[in-house]
């Protein structure tokens, strides 16, 4: 090997190591605390492990597996879901980039549910044990990961407020809301919702039919509240979505 060739194959290592690192990720701002020196970020980098891209279908891990680690998507999209011992799936959640899963895992050791990629993601796995070590020095970091989990716990209360209470036709505002809110958060258009999870899984999700969710999703295309062409939803009168919320939110 020459030296020019290994001094272009360290740049390029140097590089790569550089644009996968926590400091220099996109989802940086969502993800980190602010005021994180650059000692805090390369003890955080040396944690943080990015693990293969998964495709559209393949698990991230399964119920009942031993709980090992904290995840954070890094693009792309998942669902979670726990399987009845009939076999019937009730899915949980929808996890966009930013956001992080695993955390029932906390619990008892073992994951409660089972998740899955909606497309091909990318995922940074946060093995637990060296993520409380390194956190155990880093106040902000604690708190950060407080911060989350607790935002996870009330998520999951608000979703079940919503399940028990609430119609069909506000239960789908809700969440299309929901998700133009979390895109807001991403720096995304929050008008424009591209929607990585099929209809059957968004009735599921909401405790509905399919045939509703598809009825709805016409009757505010007709009001002039969406315009919806398959998976892309445009939000034309946000208003009009949060008048049909009735002032219930989840997030």
């Amino acid at each position: 090997m020459t030296i020019d060739t290994f001094k272009g194959t360290a740049a390029s290592l140097s590089l790569d190591k550089l644009r996968r690192s926590c400091g220099y990720c996109a989802m940086h701002d969502v993800c980190l605390p602010a005021g994180l020196d650059g000692g805090d970020l390369e003890r955080l980098d040396s944690t943080v492990r990015e693990r293969r891209p998964l495709d559209r279908g393949s698990a991230l891990f399964h119920q009942g597996d031993s709980f090992t680690a904290l995840y954070v998507v890094r693009s792309g999209s998942l669902k979670s879901y726990v399987e009845g011992s009939d076999g019937d799936m009730q899915i949980l959640g929808f996890h966009l980039p930013g956001e992080i899963m695993g955390v029932g895992g906390l619990t008892n050791d073992h994951y409660p549910s089972s998740v899955e990629a909606l497309e091909r993601s990318s995922i940074c796995e946060l093995p637990y044990p060296q993520l409380q070590a390194v956190s155990a020095s880093m106040p902000a970091l604690h708190h950060q990961l407080i911060r989350v989990i607790s935002h996870e716990i009330v998520s999951e209360q608000a979703h079940m407020v919503m399940m028990g209470k609430q119609q069909a036709q506000r239960r789908v505002a809700i969440f299309l809301r929901s998700l133009a809110d979390r895109y807001g958060r991403l720096s995304r258009d929050p008008t424009a919702l591209t929607l990585p999870m099929s209809r059957g899984d968004i009735a599921n999700y909401l405790g509905l039919v399919i045939e509703t969710v598809s009825r709805l999703f016409s009757r505010m295309e007709a009001d002039g509240i969406l315009a919806v062409n398959r998976k892309s939803v445009r939000i034309l009168r946000r208003d009009l979505l949060d008048a049909l919320c009735g002032g219930e939110t989840e997030s």
